[in-house]
């Protein structure tokens, strides 16, 4: 498992390079925000360790900037930040980070966050329907390929992260079912989850800028207000 690591201070990604060979994690260091995404682009990490405050540019945008890139691996990124406040942990998320360490935090728990972030994985609750489709999407589970209808019979290949293809799997597996945050976390990743639950609707507006005609009015994924959200499709 390929980690790269974001961090402008030196004894602070020393520590944490050290601490993931341990665990025989390979690790790349960055230690400003330009830097960051040449690596990234490089490498394809499984992960990437992502501090708030760089130099040349910042976490947030390095963030920003790496989930709009289309890549053959869609990275998990844990944002490391010295601020503790409430509002920080939502910008972060907001992003596009999948989970949020403050420093000072201890090795050990470093490490738990990562091998849970990597353990991630869609749990389809037993279906075994390997093909979902309704009036204008398809998704080929063993493909793992996700298509638009469109007129004329033609159809559209979505380019989807990871993530994204797994929420819309999940959605699409219950046409109508309402889910709730810790609904759609358990399914997309179990146990292993550490973090803020409002991750999930980060990725909900990412996946609706994807397949919504108008993200400020959906016609596919609907809030439900005050419960969560549903797929509505024939």
């Amino acid at each position: 498992m390929k980690i790269l690591i974001v961090e402008d201070d030196i004894e602070i990604s020393k520590l944490i390079k050290e601490t993931l060979e341990r665990e025989s994690f390979s690790c790349e260091v960055a230690h400003d925000g330009l830097t960051a995404l040449e690596l990234f682009q490089r490498q394809e990490p499984e992960l990437i360790i992502l501090d708030l405050m760089l130099p040349k540019l910042d976490g947030l945008e390095v963030c920003t900037r790496i989930r709009q890139k289309l890549t053959a691996k869609d990275p998990y990124i844990l944002m490391l930040t010295a601020k503790g406040e409430e509002i920080d942990r939502v910008i972060g998320l907001s992003t596009g980070a999948d989970d949020y360490l403050v420093k000072p935090f201890s090795p050990i728990e470093l490490v738990a966050r990562v091998r849970a972030l990597l353990r991630r994985s869609l749990r389809h609750g037993g279906t075994q329907n390997n093909v979902y489709e309704t009036t204008h999407f398809i998704v080929d589970l063993d493909r793992h390929v996700a298509t638009r209808k469109l007129e004329n019979n033609r159809e559209e290949t979505l380019e989807l992260t990871t993530l994204e293809f797994n929420l819309l799997s999940t959605f699409m597996s219950y046409p109508g079912r309402v889910w709730n945050r810790t609904q759609l976390i358990d399914k997309l990743w179990g146990n292993d989850f550490f973090g803020d639950e409002r991750v999930v609707d980060t990725h909900v507006r990412r996946l609706r800028k994807k397949i919504e005609p108008d993200t400020a009015n959906p016609t596919f994924i609907k809030t439900v207000v005050g419960v969560g959200y549903k797929f509505e499709d024939e």
